[in-house]
């Protein structure tokens, strides 16, 4: 029987017109035996768009025939895009899809477009909609002044309400967050239907919002009974028929170090400086590998997922907590089976001079915090190096190794963005008490420094020896992005003395040397990350341009990374001896899994983002009337996105609130510039803003430019007795801080400080 791959490629070389089923047997030979199996194969390549099935009951290749498989993603404004599905997200060209050609697509739906009109941006109409995004939909409950119930999607982009019978309401009340089960898909003549089958509660209570991004984003959050058993039966210690063949590391001093709050420790180091001066590292990874069998629910479970999720209040774990806080958590004065990595590293250049991978067994000394090494190794504290002495040497050696290992880096030119990220502080009822900025102190350096070497060292080791594996790839710029950077670059007197495709990764990092501390830094590095393709997953070691590295991968997070299980279990498959046929087997799902892999790292960084977002914009909304300092951050022909100092929250200047002048968007200097009296305002520049409009619905901040405001408002007076439709606190307007507004802000910050 003829495999599906084999008919397409048979298809493509000898049938030339859309064809019946019964020409197809013909023309491909097709043995009477198998014409039955050939239908269902049919089917199947018509599901998954390979083939189109069009009038006549006849089959063709979408390409020949003028159509285009892909996602779409639809517009709040009534248009969108369809992603084709042959091209890499970061090169596709994307379909415009005018809303009259929508055919009752949604937002994330796997289309056939039909592209009607070809050129600079191609425009088309769906024809057919393969598969829908998600069978669920997340969003408010309503009802109209009939009594009839709906939903209205949360997300913006699903532009369609959902009717509910009464009887299927489960009781939700006006303006709920529920979940609806779409069992009517909308058609040219009658709206969506659907059932509710949860109730969230209402967006302002507790946890609500952490929710309602879980089930937008379609996030598996709770673990079912299966996967949870299975992590129960491995139990909570070490057995000895678990050690044979390991190599002992419990003699030797081991620390693990990581936040303050963190519940799962996957990574553990040891060190020593040789008699040559050099340093012994040994970095210890928990070896879930040996726990997670592929095939298992807990395999399939993890798969699914790909990552864990981590929100402001909660996380959701790739893992059940059975395993990831237990048996594979590498806890103190326990024992704990690894994977572990040793690395002789030259003293004063930090290359990697030999090394040893291994199955290994720890039990580690203690379990120490970010903040705890940084008391020792920077605040010199006395108590806390008192409490530590027996490991103070042992810290030592490793700010000694870091500083080797960041100067290498540094000189090979790796790019190291040092901007301050926000931290947002939590009161009890899950509302943002403050934001902050995180610090990256010595111990968070040095940990993140030596996790680096370790993934390098393990994907050279697996390169080398030619074993399939997954590579975390990142891949040269486009040469066009490059060009367009460096034209802005150059009207801020900076340049990357580099164009197009003889660009390297120590040119951009002498220009974060040059704007370091400068106002224009965070824009010209956010710009100059946009400029960057986006870090992924694939079979093929391809490099990693913003590490300066030729081998990458990730090895030292197989809790909450399923690419860092692969890497593990190539190196277990590579240790027990693996033939040239088991080498084929394996490197046949490397595709799909590179594939999946980082589609879901994507939708688990939207789903973090969105919610920190949201949670900002609801910060600010006893804000209305305040000024701030910010940064432009973004220029566009709708006006400036700019991020405030304070409080590291973006919001948007529209441009209908520049009512001084005509402003033109010039793309290329990424500025918009008033037409009459010439004043500019570009990517970087500072800027005074006062917030107009906190919009929860849009979950946006609409921001008025001070200076601008100020003109306004005289011009109005001026003309007579007319007021602004802004109006200012009573406070004052100048006033950066509320009476008792310090008193409150420095009682927060001593209540963090405990």
């Amino acid at each position: 029987m003829l495999q599906v791959e084999q008919i397409l490629k048979l298809i493509r070389e000898r049938v030339d017109h859309p064809a019946t089923v019964r020409e197809l047997q013909q023309m491909l030979r097709v043995p009477k035996e198998a014409r039955g199996a050939f239908k269902r194969q049919l089917t199947e390549l018509v599901a998954s768009g390979d083939l189109i099935e069009v009038r006549g009951e006849r089959y063709g290749l979408p390409d020949l025939m003028n159509l285009i498989v892909g996602t779409i993603s639809t517009n709040p404004r009534g248009f969108a895009f369809v992603d084709p599905d042959d091209v890499d997200g970061e090169d596709a060209k994307g379909i415009f899809i005018a809303g009259n050609n929508l055919n009752q697509a949604m937002h994330g739906d796997r289309v056939v477009v039909r592209v009607e009109r070809d050129g600079a941006r191609p425009e088309g109409r769906i024809v057919r909609i393969l598969e829908r995004a998600s069978q669920t939909i997340v969003g408010r409950f309503d009802v109209d002044g009939t009594g009839a119930g709906f939903v209205v999607p949360f997300d913006r982009r699903v532009m369609m309400d959902v009717q509910v019978d009464r009887a299927e309401t489960l009781g939700a009340k006006k303006d709920e967050m529920v979940t609806v089960e779409i069992t009517r898909w909308p058609t040219a003549a009658r709206p969506a239907a659907g059932k509710i089958t949860e109730v969230l509660g209402p967006l302002d209570a507790p946890g609500v919002d952490t929710a309602v991004i879980i089930k937008k984003h379609n996030l598996p959050d709770e673990h079912g009974a299966e996967a949870v058993e299975e992590a129960k039966r491995i139990g909570s210690q070490v057995r000895e028929h678990d050690l044979a063949g390991r190599t002992d590391f419990r003699p030797i001093t081991t620390v693990t170090i990581d936040g303050e709050t963190a519940r799962d420790f996957d990574d553990a180091i040891t060190i020593r400086k040789l008699p040559n001066g050099n340093f012994w590292l040994g970095v210890h990874i928990a070896d879930v590998s040996h726990y997670v069998r592929p095939g298992s629910k807990l395999d399939e479970e993890a798969y699914e997922r790909s990552t864990s999720v981590y929100f402001p209040e909660r996380a959701v774990h790739m893992f059940p907590s059975e395993l990831s806080t237990g048996m594979c958590s590498l806890n103190p004065k326990v024992d704990r089976l690894v994977q572990s990595c040793l690395m002789e590293v030259d003293k004063k250049n930090g290359h990697v001079l030999r090394y040893e991978m291994h199955d290994g067994v720890i039990n580690s000394n203690e379990r120490m915090t970010y903040n705890q090494v940084n008391a020792i190794l920077t605040d010199k504290d006395p108590a806390m190096i008192a409490r530590y002495e027996p490991l103070v040497p042992m810290f030592e050696a490793m700010r000694e190794l870091f500083e080797v290992l960041n100067a290498r880096r540094r000189r090979r030119g790796s790019i190291d963005f040092d901007l301050k990220e926000s931290q947002i502080v939590l009161d009890d009822q899950g509302m943002v008490e403050a934001i902050v900025a995180s610090e990256r102190n010595i111990a968070h350096r040095l940990i993140e420094e030596f996790m680096l070497l370790a993934n390098e060292t393990v994907a050279r080791h697996l390169q080398t020896n030619f074993m399939p594996t997954l590579y975390r790839v990142h891949e040269e710029p486009d040469p066009m992005k490059v060009e367009q950077f460096e034209e802005f670059i150059g009207s801020l007197g900076y340049s990357l003395s580099a164009h197009g495709e003889d660009v390297l990764p120590r040119d951009f990092q002498r220009l974060v040397s040059q704007i370091a501390g400068k106002p224009e830094e965070r824009p010209i590095a956010f710009l100059m990350l946009r400029t960057m393709q986006r870090a992924r997953y694939d079979q093929n070691n391809l490099g990693h341009f913003g590490l300066a590295a030729e081998f990458y991968t990730h090895f030292t997070s197989p809790i909450r990374r399923y690419p860092d299980l692969v890497v593990h279990r190539s190196l277990r498959e590579m240790r027990k001896g693996v033939s040239a046929e088991r080498k084929a087997e394996l490197a046949e799902d490397l595709p799909d899994m590179a594939k999946h892999t980082s589609e879901r790292e994507r939708r688990a960084a939207d789903a973090e983002r969105e919610l920190v977002q949201w949670k900002k914009v609801r910060f600010m909304a006893d804000k209305v009337g305040d000024e701030f300092e910010g940064y432009v951050t973004g220029v566009s022909a709708f006006g400036l996105f700019i991020e405030l100092i304070e409080h590291f929250v973006e919001g948007m200047v529209h441009v209908s609130t520049m009512a001084d002048d005509y402003y033109r968007f010039i793309e290329k200097s990424h500025l918009l510039k008033g037409e009459k009296n010439g004043r500019v305002y570009r990517l970087g520049d500072k800027v005074r803003v006062q917030v107009i409009r906190v919009d929860m619905e849009r979950r946006q901040i609409d921001l008025g430019l001070a200076e601008i405001l100020d003109a306004v408002r005289l011009s109005e007076r001026n003309r007579g007795p007319r007021t602004s439709r802004v109006k200012m606190k009573k406070e004052g307007r100048r006033r950066k801080q509320r009476p008792g507004q310090r008193e409150r802000a420095f009682g927060k910050a001593a209540k963090r400080r405990r």
